[in-house]
């Protein structure tokens, strides 16, 4: 089956900003090592930025919006889009651009699990494509409510039952 790599909102101000993403050096190391393996196996990366309002901290342009240097995205190889809602499909070609690549296998990586990661995923599989989500390569950070771990396991029970395949990064074949 054809597939890409989604990385969600990996952006340096979320990643590295005063609340601090739970596992965020292991869901990270997780994402390189699926970007090596997609480059290795020539399959397509896409890669979304929320873009907030002028003067917010991720303002488009802003250091904060810009992309983990950590990951070694290339815009020559691979698409890079921006977004302003949690949905990554919404108000952006992503759909279009996937269908035209004939990709039906969609691995959704990133931040923040409760928000874009959950709200792409059901769009996804809305949409047609096969959503599988890596149930150790998505984070975010405590609420006043949950704790993150609590988040993250609970939209990995309600994603992985109805809406996206779990599968552990380690387990990934492109």
């Amino acid at each position: 089956m054809p597939a890409a790599l989604l990385i969600i909102d990996m952006q340096v101000g979320l990643f590295h900003g005063q609340e601090k993403p739970y596992r965020g050096e292991q869901v990270l190391a997780n994402i390189q090592r699926l970007v090596a393996q997609a480059r290795v196996n020539q399959v397509p990366i896409f890669a979304v930025r929320h873009t907030g309002p002028d003067g917010s901290p991720i303002a488009a342009g802003s250091p904060f919006w810009q992309l983990l240097p950590a990951l070694e995205l290339d815009a020559e190889i691979d698409t890079l889009f921006d977004k302003s809602r949690p949905n990554a499909f919404h108000g952006t070609d992503l759909a279009q651009q996937l269908k035209a690549a004939q990709i039906e296998d969609l691995y959704v990586v990133g931040m923040k699990s409760q928000f874009c990661i959950d709200s792409t995923c059901r769009s996804a599989a809305d949409l047609g494509f096969r959503p599988l989500l890596l149930s150790d390569a998505h984070t975010c950070m405590d609420t006043a409510t949950l704790s993150a771990e609590v988040i993250i396991n609970h939209h990995n029970a309600t994603l992985g039952a109805a809406f996206a395949r779990l599968i552990d990064s380690a387990a990934v074949r492109f």
